[in-house]
C-alpha cells in the first residue's frame, strides 16, 4: 500500500506562474470594466460616449495586454534560468 506522503501531488505551474496569471486576469477584468457604460437610458436618444477614446482604444488595448500577460504566465518556465 502506498502512503500519500511518499507521492506528493505536484501543481502544473509554479507559484510565480500563478501570480502572473492572476495579474493578467485582473488586467483583462480592468479592460472590460473600462469598456462598460456609455449607453443611454432612452433608446430614442443617441449618446456619443460610446465612441470615446476609453472605449474604442484604451479598453481593447488593455484586454489584449492582459491576454499577453496570461499567455506569458502559461509559457514561462521558472525552472529554466
Amino acid at each position: 500500500m502506498k502512503n500519500k506522503s511518499e507521492n506528493p501531488q505536484e501543481f502544473l505551474f509554479e507559484k510565480v506562474n500563478y501570480k502572473i496569471l492572476l495579474i493578467g486576469i485582473a488586467v483583462i477584468a480592468l479592460g472590460f470594466i473600462l469598456m462598460s457604460g456609455g449607453g443611454s437610458d432612452d433608446p430614442n436618444v443617441f449618446n456619443d460616449d460610446v465612441f470615446s477614446f476609453r472605449r474604442i482604444r484604451l479598453a481593447p488595448t488593455t484586454v489584449l495586454i492582459g491576454f499577453g500577460i496570461t499567455i506569458y504566465a502559461i509559457l514561462k518556465n521558472p525552472k529554466k534560468a
